[in-house]
């Protein structure tokens, strides 16, 4: 019978783990003709997920965890996960419990007819900020138009993903990751689910306005050139803005015999370029640092400890 592996990433949600397990092997368990296999990615947690996640596993022979040596990060995470999967389809979700677990039923069905990525795409979002709100709604419309690579709308990780789609996603060896749109660039058949998300269960989002912000930068230069092409336009255009003037000033000076000092509009001019300026050398520097990332080909993650992964049984085997 086919597998079904769940990836969760873990990030201190220690008192989100047993709710989140008991729903998802719920959802599991109701799916007939399938295996199942569950994988937690602790990612560094400084409480105790991990203590939390070694009891389920020796209690559940279909649970298996890798432990990361420190925090790398919610992509080097679900990455890792994804490496350790053994199953023909992968679905991914948050340890927050604010994507419903009951969703993979009616994402297995979609996949039986065909679909190789099936994401949720969310209708509400309650308990969440209007600033958090506004902030995704602006990210994904910013990236559909900088970005060759079109991303669904209103969408986070939570997915399903075929193995093909998943051995696809293993030959791309990017080391600044954003999984969401590396899944979205390889194509393959995909549909989405329209779902009303829940409010988080317990605890406090790990995403801040900081590294949301990363994030977008992160999807911006690592799927399109077109911030770049932006500094060449805006460079452009300031330079024959500055042609400009400084041709009405020799206008004036030779032609109309005005007196024009410009002390005032010489410093704002010198502070406008700096800052146009600045602000092309921080894009260009961007692309400079994902190579040089990239060119250290360090690991993408250390993991301390695993396990589960050499159990087999008649419920749930390692194929």
């Amino acid at each position: 019978m086919p597998t079904i592996s769940v990836v969760i990433p873990v990030f201190n949600e220690e008192e989100n783990l047993v709710p989140l397990y008991q729903r998802l092997k719920k959802s599991l368990e109701s799916i007939e003709g399938f295996f199942h296999e569950i994988i937690f990615v602790d990612d560094g947690s400084s409480d105790c997920s991990l203590s939390v996640i070694k009891s389920l596993e020796e209690k559940d022979e279909a649970v298996r965890f890798v432990s990361f040596s420190r925090n790398f990060g919610h992509e080097s995470a679900t990455t890792a996960g994804f490496e350790r999967a053994s199953g023909d389809c992968v679905v991914l979700i948050d340890a927050d419990l604010q994507d419903p677990p009951e969703l993979i039923i009616e994402m297995v069905n979609k996949w039986k007819e065909g679909y190789e990525v099936i994401y949720a795409q969310r209708k509400r979002r309650p308990g969440e900020s209007v600033f958090k709100k506004a902030t995704s709604f602006i990210f994904y419309r910013l990236i559909n138009i900088i970005s060759t690579q079109k991303l669904p709308l209103d969408t986070g990780d939570f997915r399903l993903i075929d193995r093909r789609v998943i051995q696809a996603l293993g030959t791309m060896g990017e080391y600044n990751r954003m999984i969401r749109a590396m899944v979205a660039w390889l194509g393959f058949r995909n549909t989405g689910i329209i779902y009303e998300r829940e409010e988080r269960f317990r605890g406090k989002t790990k995403y801040n306005f900081i590294k949301l912000l990363w994030l977008s930068l992160d999807a911006m230069t690592g799927f399109s050139i077109v911030p770049l092409r932006i500094s060449v336009a805006i460079g452009f255009i300031v330079m024959f803005l500055s042609f400009l003037g400084g041709c009405a000033v020799l206008y004036h000076k030779l032609f109309l015999g005005l007196s024009i000092q410009g002390y005032a509009l010489q410093t704002i001019g010198l502070f406008f370029l700096g800052g146009i300026q600045l602000f092309i050398l921080g894009i260009m520097g961007e692309y400079v640092g994902k190579t040089y990332l990239q060119s250290l080909r360090r690991p993408l993650y250390v993991i301390s400890r695993e396990g589960g992964f050499d159990k087999v049984n008649a419920e749930s085997p390692l194929r």
